[in-house]
C-alpha cells in the first residue's frame, strides 16, 4: 500500500503540530544533558586536583 504525496498533503499530516511538541522536548532535554556533561567534566577534574592537594597537606600536617 503506497501513499502518494497528494494524499499526505490533503490529509492534513503536513499541517499538524502535535508531534512538534515531542520533538521540542527531546531536543531541549538533549541540550540540557549535553550542557550538564560539559559543566561536570571541568568541575570534576578541578575538584579532584584540589582533593588530592588537600589530602597531601593533611598527611603532612599529621606526620609532623
Amino acid at each position: 500500500m503506497l501513499i502518494d504525496a497528494g494524499q499526505i498533503i490533503t490529509s492534513g499530516f503536513v499541517y499538524r503540530e502535535s508531534g512538534a511538541v515531542t520533538v521540542d522536548w527531546v531536543v531541549l532535554t538533549a541540550a540540557i544533558v549535553a550542557l550538564g556533561v560539559l559543566v561536570f567534566i571541568p568541575v570534576f577534574t578541578g575538584s579532584s586536583g584540589v582533593a588530592n592537594k588537600t589530602a597531601a597537606d593533611l598527611m603532612i600536617a599529621i606526620t609532623r
